[in-house]
C-alpha cells in the first residue's frame, strides 16, 4: 500500500483521444454535407429578401 499507481495522465489522453475522433467525424460530416448546407441558407436568404412587402 506504499505505492498507488496515478492514471490521471492516462485518462487525460483517452479524452483527447476521444475528442479527437469526434472533431474527426464532424468534419468528415461537414466536407461532404456542407455544399448542401450552404444551398440550403442560400435559398432560405433568398426567400426572405423576396418576401413582398
Amino acid at each position: 500500500m506504499l505505492y498507488l499507481p496515478q492514471e490521471e495522465g492516462q485518462g487525460m489522453v483517452e479524452y483527447a483521444l476521444v475528442l479527437v475522433m469526434v472533431a474527426m467525424v464532424v468534419i468528415a460530416i461537414l466536407m461532404l454535407l456542407g455544399p448542401e448546407i450552404g444551398n440550403v441558407f442560400s435559398r432560405v436568404t433568398s426567400a426572405l429578401y423576396n418576401i413582398p412587402g
